[in-house]
């Protein structure tokens, strides 16, 4: 500490090693704690670390990293640990954007952005609450400035041109006008080369002057990313619960009344674990206590109705829809990306977690069903024309995966774009099965495997300038939300209901169903990553 305390002052490139650690620890310990994998840890330590000119190793798992950094001079070793894990693809973007941002003032060029100002104007700006709308429009002001410098500097070399070509054909006296165009002519080179230094230095690159930024100026920096507080009070939290799962009951085949409960006992159960994670109750407890209560609001609401509509007290099904909120997604893909990238111990640790969520989420709804005498069979078919189902999947994946991102915390635009792609993915899924007998296995692969090659086009689109660099997200933040909607959480469900009635067969036939599609989703994006980057195609 009395080395990091020494040196808090000092430009980063002129610290010690154990004040470079120091940043490079607490990078990766935001991202382990953000939910992303252990590969994508890993590699935001390295590019934390190059540009200070430090090589890292680190071994990455649930709960805690362990580093060892050197510098060709001195070597250290740092351990920290996380007291629990969480899903926040805001903090995954805004760590990409600082490791840009850091870079550049290290004197290294951007590798997340092609204009790393988009990056230098979030960071800088992470204490206003309106950073998002700052960081836009600086955008709009250096794009705009780029461009009348680049008009500017076309119109010069335009003048010079027709300088040029005047002079070749000799109007009028050769002399003193010959002379008086090569002195035009080497005006205009000299505006041109003006214009051209101003262009390197201004808006295509802000690159800051002296690239001194200290390691005080870094961490406060991370200070700010690590408190900024969830994008959504719990109440607005509760109603992206509600909407994900009353879309999620109608891709399932549920209908109007089965929506309408898994809408109410999804708000209310996801209202209430928000408030019991905002005060760090312990995760288990609190799931299966939010579960519950979502259950009871749903079998509720449907008893309720059925006062007035005895049809709706048929519906003994929908309560399952209500506790799909808690589907542990994130750790469930991560888990086999980490696996796929020969990280056995943090892939089955996130693995393991996943199931036990889901383990808890089950006998909860279970406890419940056993408590009110419930017996679901699934959902009563609809018959509707397919033209129309398609759409209203369309619609429903749509704002199932939107309410999904809302629960990890993206951004509005973020989970809009996880959200058009999820609604192309799923639908296409679903209407595979039905009208080419696809099976769910091979379906929920290809949607998976779809939605990672439309994820890395989006992103390769905003690097190469077709859309606006501020739309340039982590693959991660897009494919995990998509997908999430594709975990079976009917087919879990119904492997623990059997199990808890001793129906071993039913139980494992169930559970084996939802195994199989589940394992297809993280290899989709598997074989989506390796076909479109060259870090997963080799082992390097």
């Amino acid at each position: 500490m009395e080395d990091i305390e020494r040196d808090y002052d000092k430009p980063i490139l002129d610290a010690c090693i154990a004040a470079k650690t120091s940043l490079i620890v607490r990078v990766g310990m935001l991202e382990l704690g953000a939910g992303t994998g252990s590969f994508r840890v890993r590699q935001m330590m390295h590019r934390i670390a190059y540009p200070m000119g430090v090589h890292v190793r680190a071994d990455v798992n649930l709960t805690d990293i362990e580093a060892s950094c050197t510098d060709g001079v001195s070597r250290i070793t740092e351990v920290v640990d996380l007291p629990t894990t969480g899903v926040n693809t805001e903090r995954i973007w805004l760590l990409e954007h600082f490791a840009d941002w850091l870079s550049v003032n290290c004197g290294q060029s951007s590798t997340y952005h092609a204009m790393p100002s988009v990056s230098e104007e979030l960071v800088d700006n992470l204490d206003d609450p309106h950073v998002y709308a700052v960081a836009r429009k600086a955008l709009k002001e250096t794009t705009a400035e780029a461009v009348e410098n680049l008009d500017q500097i076309e119109q010069s070399r335009l003048e010079a041109a027709q300088m040029d070509t005047m002079t070749a054909v000799g109007l009028g006296a050769v002399g003193n006008q010959a002379a008086s165009s090569l002195d035009g002519g080497d005006g205009a080179a000299e505006i041109t080369a003006e214009h051209i230094e101003r262009e390197e230095s201004s808006g295509v690159e802000p690159v800051a002057a002296d690239r001194g930024i200290t390691v005080r100026q870094a961490h406060e920096r991370l200070n700010l990313i690590e408190r900024r507080k969830p994008l959504y009070s719990p109440i607005f939290s509760g109603f992206a619960a509600a909407v994900a799962c009353a879309a999620f009951v109608f891709l399932l085949g549920g209908g109007p009344y089965d929506m309408a409960g898994a809408f109410v006992g999804a708000g209310i159960g996801q209202w209430f674990r928000r408030q019991m994670l905002d005060r760090r109750i312990n995760q288990f407890f609190a799931t299966g206590a939010s579960v519950i209560i979502a259950a009871l609001a749903c079998i509720g609401t449907l008893r309720l109705v059925g006062f007035f509509d005895p049809v709706a007290l048929r519906h003994d099904t929908a309560y399952i829809g209500a506790i799909l909120y808690v589907i542990p997604g994130f750790p469930l893909v991560t888990g086999g990306l980490d696996i796929a990238k020969l990280d056995f111990p943090s892939g089955i640790q996130r693995i393991t977690y996943a199931f036990s969520i889901i383990l808890v989420a089950t006998l909860g709804g279970w406890a419940v069903a056993r408590m009110v005498m419930l017996n679901p069979q699934g959902f009563e078919p609809m018959v509707l024309n397919a033209w129309v189902l398609a759409g209203l999947r369309m619609v429903a994946a749509f704002c199932g995966v939107w309410g999904f991102s809302v629960l990890f915390n993206s951004p509005q635009r973020m989970a809009l774009v996880a959200a058009t792609i999820g609604a192309l993915t799923d639908t296409m899924r679903l209407e595979m099965q039905d009208l080419l007998n696809v099976p769910p296995e091979m379906g929920a692969f290809l949607g998976a495997f779809v939605a990672g090659i439309l994820a890395t086009v989006w992103r390769s689109s905003v690097r190469h300038g077709y859309l606006p660099p501020d739309l340039g997200y982590p693959r991660i933040s897009l494919t995990v939300p998509s997908i999430v909607i594709m975990v079976p959480g009917l087919y879990m469900y119904r492997a623990m209901f059997y199990l808890g009635q001793f129906n071993t067969l039913e139980a494992l036939d169930w559970a084996f169903r939802a195994f199989m599609v589940i394992i297809c989703l993280p290899i989709g994006l598997v074989v989506a990553r390796v076909i479109t980057d060259k870090s997963w195609r080799y082992d390097v």
